[in-house]
């Protein structure tokens, strides 16, 4: 993390209505809307459809997605006493292949070595405690087969209408498996999208980065470098790899697909690493080596994620501190709320040049 003033997590507040969080995606992916923000001249916004996001990219541009796939992580259980709960898988651990991390609710009334059952009648022993509230699970089965008989996809708490299908919190490219939540600026594209921009000569490669528990935290602390991130596995393939090379050998612009995808290209960059666990948490000031443009979508306030973009935006704009970035990416926020835009995961998107 590279460090200057110290932030204060309450100046990256703001006020959101909450008719403004959308409830279910837009249908089709592409039709979300789409807020286009150039970091040269950040007054300058320019409104569309996502579907029309070629028309804002180059012949030999590179989109870098994060293909990872959503695991139906959430289980509904009950204890011992008849009581109700939840497990939300987060990591797999050492130790086993029925040994995971998780959070679990109610935390304070399972003790260690109580065993819930599940509503196919798996057990799930939990276990000791962990840092950030999270737990030890174990299971007496496979993992992977309880999640696919009784798990659910794990959609984020301020999405209260669950009506929309399991897949529309996946992208369409999604591979690997291990996610606890989507990289959700990756929902907009179709495969027809994604078509259309490899005839007009955008390419595209993935990294992976297993979303964990850092998506379910908000910044609890009073400044932000006092907030601690959690380890997610990420993986940058060999062709990714040469892809970006050859753009960057060309000239031309290489365009993260979520934030996600920058921690991953960010990691890859300062270590050289191409597989392992990424800490990585980007505040501002930090100067980005190797992405130019960023597709997201409206975070939360006080979240690592809009710290990530404003610190992007400084990056871009050069300016001087946090504040001048920060107040840029709010006036884009207002203008979003004005034109009617919807927020968080299944919300509208930016594209940030």
């Amino acid at each position: 993390m590279v460090s200057g003033p110290r932030l204060r997590v309450d100046d990256f507040s703001y006020e959101l209505p909450a008719d403004a969080i959308a409830q279910i995606p837009a249908e089709p992916r592409d039709a979300s809307g789409l807020l286009v923000m150039d970091r040269s001249r950040p007054g300058d916004l320019q409104h569309l459809k996502f579907r029309d996001i070629g028309d804002l990219l180059e012949p030999g541009d590179l989109l870098v997605v994060n293909d990872s796939r959503v695991i139906p992580a959430r289980l509904s259980a009950r204890r011992s006493s008849g009581g109700s709960a939840e497990v939300l898988l987060l990591r797999p651990l050492a130790g086993g292949p029925g040994r995971w991390e998780a959070l679990v609710r109610p935390s304070r009334r399972i003790a260690e070595g109580d065993r819930l059952t599940l509503r196919t009648g798996e057990k799930v022993e939990v276990g000791e405690r962990l840092g950030g509230g999270a737990r030890v699970v174990r299971f007496d089965g496979d993992p992977a087969s309880i999640m696919a008989a009784a798990g659910e996809m794990p959609l984020p708490p301020y999405i209260y209408d669950r009506t929309a299908p399991a897949d529309r919190y996946q992208t369409v490219y999604a591979s690997p498996p291990g996610s606890a939540a989507a990289p959700t600026a990756g929902l907009h594209f179709t495969l027809e999208l994604l078509a259309s921009l490899v005839s007009r000569g955008v390419a595209r490669a993935s990294v992976t980065l297993h979303v964990g528990l850092d998506t379910f935290r908000p910044l609890e602390s009073e400044f932000t470098d006092e907030h601690l991130i959690h380890r997610e596995w990420f993986e940058i393939p060999a062709e990714t790899r040469r892809a970006i090379a050859t753009t960057r050998a060309s000239g031309n612009r290489v365009i993260a697909v979520g934030t996600t995808a920058v921690r991953v290209l960010e990691t890859a960059a300062r270590t050289e690493a191409t597989s392992g666990w990424t800490d990585l948490y980007i505040t501002p000031p930090h100067p980005f080596g190797s992405v130019d443009a960023l597709i997201t979508n409206f975070h939360l306030p006080r979240s690592s994620l809009l710290l990530l973009v404003t610190a992007f935006v400084q990056d871009g704009m050069g300016a001087a501190d946090a504040f001048e970035a920060r107040d840029a990416l709010f006036g884009a926020y207002r203008a979003a709320l004005e034109a009617g835009y919807r927020f968080f995961s299944f919300g509208d998107a930016m594209l940030i040049v």
